[in-house]
């Protein structure tokens, strides 16, 4: 299997820069199988006294579920309220329950950056009006509080299209692919303009912003107005923040990471190649191909 390189995330974001409506790039090779064993616990020497034996560790799964239908060109996963989990495609939003099983809803317009808050039915995205629609060409920031039923307008129709998009209860940061990272903090409707970056995927805690970029993880404390590079962070392209403020993230080999605070990192397994990745929090993420849906647990 074809692994990427650094120069191959490059590119990526480079075509980001001057083109929308292109394939994801996908990572992975097989699940590994390595177990981790932890020593029993010794007896205590005693009259009629048991040794306790120690559980050994739960070891980090991957779980694949085949989906019940194809879909292709997933630029966006959120877990939602419903214990489900939410694709933002070409051809709208796509409901994948966890047994595989694929049902679409609402328009079906080109959804670009969709977003979302984890266990809510709130949605964010950018794109493209599909066919039918009313909407300007690029569509701006829309939003949906009902899972992708139905969205409106909120800001830059006909002016932007955000190839990557992270959103808080109080925060809005995206990448807007000309002038870099803009945030907004009343909902979309203004825009302030941050630092010039490049950026495959973002994900935000409070007023933490972290950027997975060509040159590595950077990380901003203010909103995305100044960023600095993690150096101890794996090379992640896909970078995703859960309910308790932990982050999961895809390296450019294919690796799964996660970390309770954004800078140190754990290594989780291998996947199978995915085009993007939903942190639900620290236990649990998933992730997805055009066949597949990827359930990510770990104690």
């Amino acid at each position: 299997m074809t692994r990427h390189s650094l120069a191959a995330m490059a590119a990526t974001v480079a075509l980001v820069l001057t083109a929308c409506g292109a394939s994801e790039p996908t990572v992975g090779a097989a699940p590994s199988t390595t177990t981790p064993t932890t020593d029993a616990a010794q007896s205590t020497p005693g009259p009629a006294t048991a040794s306790t034996p120690v559980p050994e560790p739960a070891e980090p799964s991957v779980q694949t579920v085949s989906l019940s239908e194809p879909i292709s060109h997933v630029h966006g996963l959120v877990a939602d309220a419903d214990g489900s989990v939410r694709a933002g495609t070409h051809e709208g939003v796509r409901i994948i329950d966890l047994d595989g099983t694929v049902g679409a809803v609402g328009p079906q317009d080109d959804l670009m950056g969709m977003t979302g808050l984890p266990g809510t039915m709130r949605l964010i995205s950018s794109g493209h009006p599909g066919a039918g629609s009313t909407l300007p060409n690029p569509v701006g920031l829309i939003r949906s509080d009902d899972g992708g039923e139905t969205w409106e307008s909120v800001s830059l129709a006909g002016q932007t299209d955000f190839h990557a998009l992270t959103v808080t209860d109080d925060m809005i940061v995206g990448f807007d692919g000309v002038t870099g990272i803009v945030t907004s903090t009343d909902g979309g409707a203004t825009w302030q303009q941050g630092a010039t970056l490049a950026a495959a995927s973002l994900a935000a805690v409070g007023d933490e912003v972290w950027a997975a970029t060509p040159d590595g993880v950077m990380h901003s404390t203010d909103r995305g107005e100044t960023f600095t590079a993690l150096d101890n962070a794996p090379l992640l392209w896909q970078i995703s923040a859960g309910t308790d403020g932990s982050l999961w993230g895809i390296d450019v080999d294919g690796l799964a990471w996660r970390s309770t605070d954004g800078r140190q990192w754990t290594e989780h397994q291998q996947l199978p190649d995915i085009e993007t990745i939903a942190a639900l929090d620290h236990t649990t993420a998933y992730a997805i191909n055009d066949t597949t849906l990827i359930i990510l647990t770990a104690p």
